[in-house]
């Protein structure tokens, strides 16, 4: 259903989301198209869209849902896939990606969604909004389809930074706790060290370190601290929260999405090879509908920076308008709970532990 937005929202009591609209590999069209899905089902959200005004403007104006909805900042210039991080920090002022950001900065946006360049999105970020007091290597977390009652697990670094240290990793845990804590409503999260096996002899001696870090500090913080997981586990219900490197994670998330590709393709060749399959699929439509819908990669499209001042949520580039608005969908639920300063207190008592060894008690109201 579309049509005007609820009157009774005014603008001045939207929270705003910063767009970038020229990142995605399908086009400004889709970006358009996710802004008018979400406005369609969120009457108190609102958008600063960047790009070129001239190819943006006439996209807005076809959409109904968005009259009122969307604020054009023109931004000309474009980051593109193939932009080296190092090159769009020194020459990316003008271009969708800084303009979206900078809105963040500013405060004009509670937070900023882009499909671009994961690696120039992080610089840029960096670069603007600066990262939180203690923060070493900022973490990218995604949601993982798994068989816990919240259907989700969450995983980080799924590609940030392809390093991390004992230290670092511990900081992943902490700043996954809060994100769990509020992103799903969870107190006492359980945290899983990604490893080539569950025995704590396996593996190289910085996780090692870590597992003991992470272990040692279970308490302190509220968690239950599982040990070590396997690959297998990513999907499973024995942890809540997947601790890796930047390398690791982004190499799970690709094969992830690779293998539910090539599950929903298998699942579709199998009941169209007959008649009698097909008839089958006809019988079985709504099971297959619950568990495409379970397998699919765009209803958890969205990684979140954290350790950084502000929310961003990186979209996957190749999304389509149902996972650019499920990325705004989560950019929104995080500026609601006012998931940034949360995460910051959070961060705060990261450094007071690994400095001190304890924890504020009042780092967070209620801790989250």
């Amino acid at each position: 259903m579309t049509g005007k937005p609820d009157q009774s929202v005014t603008k001045s009591d939207r929270i705003m989301i910063s767009v970038d609209a020229m990142g995605g590999d399908a086009g400004p069209a889709v970006v358009v198209a996710g802004l008018a899905m979400s406005a369609d089902k969120n009457p108190n959200i609102g958008f600063l869209l960047h790009g070129p005004e001239n190819i943006l403007k006439p996209l807005v104006a076809k959409k109904r849902v968005l009259e009122d909805r969307v604020e054009i900042r023109d931004a000309q210039k474009i980051v593109t896939m193939d932009d080296k991080p190092s090159q769009v920090m020194r020459n990316g002022k003008g271009t969708s990606m800084w303009s979206t950001i900078q809105a963040v900065k500013t405060g004009e946006a509670a937070g900023a969604v882009s499909c671009g360049n994961t690696g120039a999105l992080m610089a840029l970020s960096m670069l603007r909004l600066r990262k939180m007091p203690g923060v070493n290597r900022p973490a990218i977390a995604i949601l993982w389809p798994s068989s816990n009652p919240q259907g989700f697990n969450v995983m980080l670094d799924v590609g940030a930074d392809v390093r991390a240290d004992a230290e670092d990793l511990l900081q992943y845990a902490l700043m996954g706790t809060s994100y769990v804590r509020n992103s799903m409503d969870i107190p006492r999260p359980r945290i899983g060290l990604l490893n080539v096996g569950t025995e704590e002899h396996k593996g190289h001696a910085e996780l090692k370190e870590a597992h003991a870090l992470i272990a040692q500090n279970a308490e302190k913080a509220n968690y239950d601290f599982v040990g070590f997981v396997e690959g297998s586990d990513l999907p499973g219900n024995v942890a809540d929260i997947i601790v890796t490197d930047g390398f690791t994670g982004n190499v799970a998330i690709k094969t992830g999405e690779g293998t539910a590709s090539l599950l929903r393709s298998a699942l579709r060749e199998a009941f169209e090879h007959s008649l009698l399959s097909k008839l089958t699929a006809v019988l079985a439509y709504a099971s297959l509908g619950r568990l495409a819908k379970r397998i699919d990669p765009r209803r958890v499209n969205g990684g979140v920076f954290l350790g950084l001042n502000g929310t961003v949520v990186k979209s996957h580039g190749g999304a389509d308008a149902i996972g650019v608005s499920a990325a705004i969908k989560l950019a929104f639920r995080l500026a609601e709970q006012g998931f940034a300063e949360k995460l910051a207190a959070r961060v705060a008592s990261v450094v007071e532990l690994t400095q001190n060894g304890t924890v504020p008690q009042d780092a967070e109201h209620p801790p989250k």
